[in-house]
């Protein structure tokens, strides 16, 4: 029984393409939420010990960035809010008192991160330095412990728990357990760690440009090197992650797991397909690693896994999306890994950058890449969860606001992203061209980036 009738298929196609944009906006600028503050706080940090002014002056331009960045985010933070209740009643009507409690911890992370942010940016040259530092802090763990409640919500669609539905009626409701869902540690820890890459890169590709413009400074160097290493450090783990992950979907969701490879029929023996499209029934123009999925999953080549055979037609999720981001975002972290290990290899013999302004050139499209890389997962995990919200409990038609023009929602949604997105830009780059002051060391000189 559905308290909510379905919705036209337009309407649905709506309500899904608004979310995705809002979604998709708003997930780059929460990962910067999560980077951003404990690079600029490391930043200050080694500034204070070391007494190199060219940290304290990266600190300060980052955290007037920061400021900017919660901002813009705390609107599109808003919308999303809104549009879970406008877009998804019968979602929210069916189980919000089951997924209520990591919104509402997210909401207390929130207001902790901003409330020291104020203070954080208030402060500068009003504290002193180690006091100042100790104010950033619960910026950091706020932000990262606001990500680690949404994706949790997020994991409980793809593996529900913590209820029981008796008569289509949700009962015996148990929140922590479905906050602690078997999907939320692998969830988490991959979009805690692309969090730190898309920052880091992100960053660092500011710095490479202005090298390839001949800014060779201290400044421009640690500026390039500091968040470079930081999101380097993290992709051989995040890789790491993402293998486990896809053996969690081959037991937990083997629909999924199918999608992303275009797999047909459940044996053993399956191929890996590295790029090609899903056409006419089956993969085509791919390059196959014989036995390459079996081994993944069950590191045996007669491993079974299961196929698309195994759902019926009906709940099969999209497999063109889905096999091509999931390839975009495998493609782009190893190419990123790769990008690292050319820095590691330099530092280790020569204690210094690549000469090559071939380095600064992929540094400078390492940020882009892993934005890039950052949707291309989100597509894989929420388009190949379709056509579940909730999977196997509740159909994403069935969720869906049966009111209808939902269409002028998107276009609204359209017009406020190209706003928000003209306007944040404008303001980073003002605050770019302005000096940068750090009052505590007493100094004022233009090194923007």
């Amino acid at each position: 029984m559905h308290v909510f009738a379905a919705a036209t298929p337009a309407d649905l196609m709506a309500a899904r393409g608004q979310m995705a944009l809002s979604l998709g906006w708003h997930i780059v600028l929460a990962c910067l939420g999560v980077g951003m503050p404990a690079l600029t706080v490391f930043a200050e940090w080694r500034g204070l010990r070391t007494g190199d002014e060219a940290y304290v002056r990266l600190a300060h331009q980052w955290a007037r960035a920061m400021g900017v960045l919660f901002a813009v985010g705390a609107v599109s933070g808003t919308i999303l809010s809104f549009e879970m209740g406008l877009l998804w009643p019968g979602l929210m009507a069916t189980y919000g008192q089951v997924i209520g409690l990591p919104f509402a911890l997210e909401g207390f992370a929130f207001f902790i991160e901003a409330i020291f942010l104020g203070i954080y940016l208030y402060a500068w040259g009003r504290l002193s330095p180690r006091r100042h530092i100790l104010t950033g802090l619960p910026v950091c763990v706020a932000g990262v412990a606001s990500a680690v409640f949404v994706v949790s919500a997020n994991a409980w669609m793809n593996q529900p728990r913590g209820f029981d539905l008796v008569n289509g009626a949700v009962t015996r409701v148990r929140p922590w357990r479905a906050l602690f869902n078997p999907a939320m540690p692998w969830q988490v820890v991959h979009m805690v760690l692309a969090a730190f890459m898309v920052t880091g890169f992100g960053i660092a590709s500011v710095y490479a440009v202005g090298r390839l413009r001949g800014r060779r400074d201290r400044y421009h160097r640690i500026g390039l090197l500091l968040p470079f290493v930081a999101a380097a450090v993290v992709t051989p783990f995040q890789i790491l992650i993402g293998d486990a992950l896809a053996r969690f979907l081959a037991t937990r969701q083997p629909a999924k797991l199918a999608a992303i490879e275009g797999l047909n029929h459940t044996g053993s023996h399956r191929p890996i397909s590295v790029g090609g499209l899903y056409l006419g029934g089956r993969i085509r123009y791919a390059l196959r690693i014989p036995d390459g999925l079996s081994l993944l999953v069950g590191y045996r080549p007669g491993t079974v896994v299961k196929g698309l055979d195994t759902v019926p037609p009906a709940d099969r999720p999209p497999i063109n999306p889905v096999h091509l981001g999931f390839q975009a975002m495998v493609a782009i972290g190893f190419g990123l890994l790769a990008l690292s290990a050319w820095l590691a290899w330099s530092w280790w013999r020569r204690r210094d950058l690549p000469r090559s302004r071939w380095f600064l050139w992929f540094c400078a499209v390492a940020g882009i890449a892993s934005v890039v890389a950052l949707e291309a997962g989100w597509v894989t995990t929420e388009v190949g969860r379709q056509p579940w919200i909730v999977w196997h409990h509740q159909r994403t038609a069935e969720a869906v606001n049966p009111a209808p023009g939902l269409w002028v929602g998107l276009a609204a949604m359209l017009i406020v992203y190209a706003v928000l997105t003209v306007a944040s830009v404008y303001v980073l780059n003002r605050l770019r061209s302005r000096p940068v002051v750090a009052p505590q060391e007493g100094w004022t000189e233009e090194y923007g980036p």
